[in-house]
């Protein structure tokens, strides 16, 4: 079966190359034409641990295009996994999926068989029913579920550990108002192996929505306990050790520091706040969550304060990508801390192995170190990022505000403290 891909994003690589390495024929389909031309290399577009390897390991299953007509024609299954970025209010800008969309009904009018379209794009619940739908049906001038079929099949990766989790998925969810479409897509998961869960259009929508903003909650909620076992100078890593052992909680997730980001927590927290306030629904408990991971980086500069004047001195920041293993810089925590200490006087000098080039388009004006050892010559370190090449420097000697709890710092810096322990 072939399949075609529209995005060549992290959703749309990562899903196109494990789809390839299981068995399928993948077109991938990008307006990025510098993008398609590394696929096409076998080489991958973004930074995610082995998913260069699978690219490259099924090179003859792959075939590239700008031509989204076309793609979709030669086709059994289309794929969406085009950006819903955040617009100023927080609500999703579905200008893309209304795009594709559109040109995937163009190219529907000259299909005479059943083609599934599938939304793996983070869309608020109602957008496929409400929108995908009726594009396509008025562009294609065919009836859904007639003539073609539509679902959405929400992903649930880790920046860093994709690969292995969509061939180790705890559900694949499925969500159409339609039998065959649903049948269709039971059939074409089953390599994996995994528990499927059939639903509706919204139902898998909402799944998708609610799976983030719970685990989003659940990292505030640990920053928040940890806040204050830091007043009472106990250790919030081990509080959440014990309280994980509850089969009822568990322990994903209880990492307490400096909050969350990336391009899914803080992306669909927001949507979703700002889909219940257009429906007059309150959302507190999810307005607490976002102020409370904003001001989460506060406390790793205040902590600092406590040490040192701030005013003329360099300050040491090691991390830059959200989170390890990824070169995303989305709504890192390095960038309030770094402009927090900036705005106190302080100049900034900082390591990252692979975010460097990414955050230079953010914020150009600071220095860039060639290594990570390079840093512990500032005035001060800040551990923003955990990355495991961190755990292996000299921090004899050193003042180390720690934001993600780096064992080795905590046992040798001379003066050390942690945002939450």
């Amino acid at each position: 079966m072939r399949i075609s891909v529209i995005g060549t994003g992290y959703v749309g690589s990562v899903t196109g190359a494990c789809l390839a390495e299981t068995g399928y024929d993948v077109i991938f389909v990008d307006r990025n034409k510098k993008k398609l031309d590394l696929i096409k290399s076998g080489k991958s577009p973004i930074f995610e641990p082995g998913l260069e390897d699978l690219l490259q390991k099924n090179r003859k299953k792959i075939s590239v295009t700008t031509d989204l007509r076309d793609a979709v024609a030669n086709s059994a299954i289309t794929f969406i996994c085009v950006g819903t970025p955040p617009k100023r209010d927080g609500s999703s800008d579905l200008s893309q999926v209304k795009e594709v969309s559109r040109t995937i009904g163009k190219a529907l009018r000259s299909i005479d068989r059943f083609h599934v379209i599938v939304t793996k794009s983070t869309v608020i619940p109602g957008t496929n029913e409400n929108i995908v739908l009726p594009i396509l049906e008025k562009e294609s001038k065919k009836k859904a579920y007639a003539d073609f079929g539509i679902a959405s099949n929400p992903e649930f990766l880790k920046e860093g550990t994709a690969v292995d989790d969509f061939f180790h998925a705890d559900r694949v969810v499925i969500g159409t108002n339609d039998p065959k479409t649903q049948e269709i897509l039971e059939t074409f998961y089953k390599p994996l192996n995994a528990p499927v869960f059939s639903t509706t259009l919204r139902i898998a929508e909402m799944i998708k929505y609610a799976s983030n903003a719970f685990l989003a909650t659940k990292i505030s909620f640990a920053n928040e306990i940890g806040n204050l076992c830091k007043d009472l100078g106990i250790d919030s890593y081990e509080v959440f050790e014990g309280v994980g052992l509850d089969e009822r909680i568990n322990p994903h997730f209880f990492r307490s520091g400096i909050g969350f980001g990336g391009s899914c927590f803080p992306k669909d927290v927001k949507a979703l706040i700002a889909y219940a306030d257009s429906k007059g629904v309150p959302s507190r408990i999810l307005s607490a969550v976002m102020a409370l991971n904003e001001d989460q980086p506060k406390r790793l500069v205040a902590l600092l304060k406590k040490h040192i004047r701030l005013q003329g001195k360099t300050i040491g920041i090691l991390g830059l990508s959200f989170k390890p293993d990824t070169d995303d810089i989305r709504e890192s925590r390095a960038i309030p801390v770094i402009r927090h200490l900036r705005k106190a006087g302080a100049s900034v000098i900082a390591y990252d192995p692979m975010a460097m080039e990414n955050f230079r388009q953010v914020i150009p004006d600071i220095t860039y170190a060639d290594s990570a050892s390079e840093v512990l010559s500032a005035d001060a370190v800040l551990i923003v990022t955990e990355w495991k090449e961190f755990e292996s420097l000299d921090y004899h000697g050193k003042l180390v505000i720690d934001g993600r709890r780096l064992e080795k710092a905590q046992k040798e810096a001379a003066v050390y403290e942690g945002v939450c322990w």
